[in-house]
């Protein structure tokens, strides 16, 4: 079944996908996208494609786009903000009833929609994609994944679907409420699951990479578990205070085996279990003030209250252009 618009300025569907370097995939990204969304909702549709600082001709064919079809918009940010906040920009600008977050690599195919928009039709406000295989991917890759969500789940207070990634369909209460949330290190599969209401999984097969090469090397994948565990646990913190709990029941330990070896007249030579003492402490010491300096540090970036991110430009053409700012002039969150 097609959903049809609440809102006669907002179209049924807002297509968001982040994008850098992806000239080799755009092409067939469009393609594919505009396909299913005609079958799906006819006309009424948007594809808000988002330029992450691309050093490619990413921004000129999104450009190409946006001339040729007044469904595309073409958002161009004013640097590399990265996945997540490049994300954050297209949904902001998304104005769909529903919205599918689909990354520009094509390894979740947007051929799922209609199944999505029929289980949506039947009341469910996000229905997320569940991997039941990735294709494609390291051994390294898939099994690491794997550790790191059944890792955070028994880590954070909320349940965050395993084998998952940003791809779902999302209903317009879902994205107004993730649009109010304001923090800059974002992990928005975890921030759709905070948010609650009706969520289900729909399960299918995750394909190869259509060309070019993986955004998310090893440094940036540690990277996002920090954030995604920095944001929605403090579970850390309390490690930290048990493993300062155990280094200085070691430490007192050690001094009493150097007392008693005072009293009983043995000599303690003293150099192993100084070295010893000071290393298992000075490491417990430096642990906690990582993991507590890791959480100041973010306390310390959101108070700068600087904007995620700094939208360079937004092309579509001048009909849709029109359309967009009276519903922003009509909007008091505008």
């Amino acid at each position: 079944m097609s959903a049809t618009s609440t809102n006669p300025r907002s179209p049924a569907l807002s297509v968001v996908s982040p994008c850098y370097n992806e000239e080799a995939v755009l092409p067939e990204l469009y393609r594919r996208v505009t396909s299913v969304c005609r079958d799906t909702v006819g006309e009424d549709y948007e594809i808000v494609l988002v330029d992450d600082g691309s050093s490619d001709r990413t921004r000129a064919m999104m450009e190409e786009l946006s001339a040729a079809d007044p469904h595309v918009v073409a958002v161009i940010l004013s640097r590399n903000h990265g996945h997540q906040l490049a994300l954050t920009a297209g949904l902001q600008i998304a104005r769909g009833d529903r919205i599918l977050i689909l990354d520009a690599d094509l390894q979740d195919p947007p051929e799922l929609l209609p199944k999505m928009m029929a289980r949506m039709d039947d009341g469910v406000d996000v229905v997320y994609g569940k991997r039941t295989e990735r294709r494609g991917e390291t051994a390294f890759k898939v099994h690491s994944a794997r550790l790191f969500y059944r890792v955070l789940n028994k880590l954070v207070e909320i349940e965050i679907p395993t084998d998952t990634g940003d791809f779902r369909l999302m209903s317009r209460r879902t994205l107004d409420t993730l649009n109010q949330m304001p923090e800059h290190h974002r992990f928005i599969r975890g921030m759709v699951s905070w948010i609650g209401f009706r969520q289900e999984p729909l399960e299918y097969i995750r394909s190869e990479r259509l060309a070019g090469e993986t955004k998310y090397p090893f440094r940036k994948m540690v990277h996002f578990a920090v954030d995604a565990i920095a944001g929605f646990s403090v579970l850390p913190l309390k490690i930290s205070l048990w493993l300062g709990i155990i280094c200085a029941v070691i430490g007192v330990m050690f001094m009493g085996y150097t007392v008693w070896g005072f009293l009983s007249g043995n000599v303690v030579q003293g150099w192993t279990t100084t070295m010893t003492a000071v290393l298992i402490l000075g490491s417990g010491q430096l642990m906690m003030l990582g993991v507590i300096g890791g959480y100041l540090g973010r306390l310390y970036m959101q108070s700068k209250n600087r904007p995620l991110y700094i939208i360079d430009q937004i092309i579509c053409q001048p009909q849709v252009n029109a359309v967009r700012d009276d519903a922003d002039r009509d909007d008091p969150a505008a």
